[in-house]
């Protein structure tokens, strides 16, 4: 009786392993031990990643663990361009800075998932400084009355949460 009962658990734990392997494989992420998700509806870490000393606080889509240690990877809807948007970039590598500040691991990339290609993209010594003085930019601006604003894409301007405020709108 105990056999077929430990039998029939161990059925349904490779049956999920394999399938969270196959999802794994069909969003195009590589392999690893996924340690949480922020996607799907499901979010399996109990707080958002958070650096007191950057005053920052965020979750990537999700946290693997891999061969070569922790990765961060962001998920992004829409085209896939042919490099990754600055701004992606950016939010990765502050998803790389949150993880390297909670889990005592510095990741040496991060991952950018589009519709059709992942980019990955190093952590670099540089690539950490350009955050910090985009934070600071950051900060700075939200002490001025006005931020000008890129208004490049139309597209990106009418799904603006500040359109309906906005005199540079187009």
């Amino acid at each position: 009786m105990y056999g077929t009962y430990a039998l029939i658990l161990l059925a349904a734990a490779l049956l999920l392993w394999w399938l969270a392997a196959r999802q794994q494989r069909q969003l195009g992420l590589p392999g690893g031990r996924v340690l949480y998700r922020d996607m799907e509806g499901r979010i399996d870490l109990d707080r958002p990643l958070y650096a007191a000393d950057l005053d920052l606080v965020g979750r990537p889509d999700y946290l693997l663990r891999g061969a070569d240690g922790l990765v961060p990877v962001e998920v992004k809807s829409g085209r896939t361009p042919q490099q990754p948007y600055e701004s992606h970039i950016y939010q990765l590598a502050a998803y790389c800075a949150l993880v390297e500040r909670t889990y005592g691991e510095r990741p040496s990339h991060g991952i950018i998932r589009y519709e059709q290609r992942n980019f990955t993209v190093d952590y670099t010594p540089e690539l950490e400084s350009g955050l910090l003085r985009v934070l600071d930019q950051m900060r700075a601006d939200l002490g001025r009355a006005e931020v000008n604003r890129s208004h490049q894409q139309a597209a990106r301007c009418q799904g603006c949460g500040y359109l309906s405020r906005c005199e540079q709108a187009l």
